[in-house]
């Protein structure tokens, strides 16, 4: 078994079932028979890509979209979900549904530091569970330092266009595969699964993973 397993995720920070779905992942590594390292490498998914820049009032949106009854009963469910994992889903504390393309640029910074999955945990929580307006370019930048990021790549993630053409080129990319929901991961062999799993799946599924990347790369020794 390889000691090392990619997997890249296409996931939005706004999305409860992306949470969700990084702690079954999470919790199924902490069994026995695992990978030895999982890489991840977070991918921009914009669940409302067309929200204003400031975002839109939570309450309001999910009327709109849902109905009000209906909103409740699907954040009592995630609420019940989250407990299992350990998250304090706290949708009542959250005023905004934001814009989260700044986010993007921030977390695709982030990778070039290497404290991408570092970030995406803080802002996960952020939202989740403070009920934070993670679209607010000074909450992003206090949240990058939390997480350990460097002010000066913060900055210019936030402001640079070269963040904002990798984030759409990213997104783009997404799209080709016919990615239409999150979380997706996308693991070695070109195998993509699509939701979050329980952690039973991928404890059954890593393994079999790993050993059938380790048997394609045996094709291909090193060169001496």
């Amino acid at each position: 078994m390889p000691a090392s397993l990619p997997i890249i995720v296409y996931s939005d920070v706004i999305c409860p079932w992306c949470y969700v779905g990084k702690r079954r992942l999470e919790r199924a590594l902490a069994g026995p028979g695992m990978p030895e390292q999982i890489r991840l490498s977070w991918r921009p998914f914009e669940l409302n890509p067309y929200l204003p820049a400031e975002g839109i009032e939570r309450k309001a949106y999910r009327a709109r979209k849902f109905g009000q009854a209906r909103s409740a009963e699907l954040d009592a469910r995630m609420v019940e979900t989250g407990r299992e994992l350990g998250i304090a889903f706290a949708f009542e504390r959250i005023a905004r549904t934001p814009n989260t393309r700044l986010a993007h640029r921030l977390i695709w910074e982030a990778e070039r530091q290497g404290r991408q999955d570092a970030l995406v945990e803080r802002l996960f929580f952020a939202y989740f569970q403070e009920g934070l307006d993670i679209g607010a370019r000074a909450l992003l930048q206090r949240l990058a330092a939390e997480a350990g990021l460097a002010a000066d790549g913060v900055e210019e993630a936030l402001t640079d266009g070269a963040s904002l053409a990798a984030v759409t080129a990213l997104e783009e990319q997404g799209q080709s595969l016919g990615i239409q929901g999150v979380p997706f991961f996308l693991l070695p062999g070109a195998i993509g699964v699509s939701g979050a799993q329980a952690p039973e799946f991928w404890q059954d599924a890593l393994p079999k993973i790993a050993v059938a990347a380790t048997s394609a790369l045996s094709y291909f020794p090193a060169q001496k």
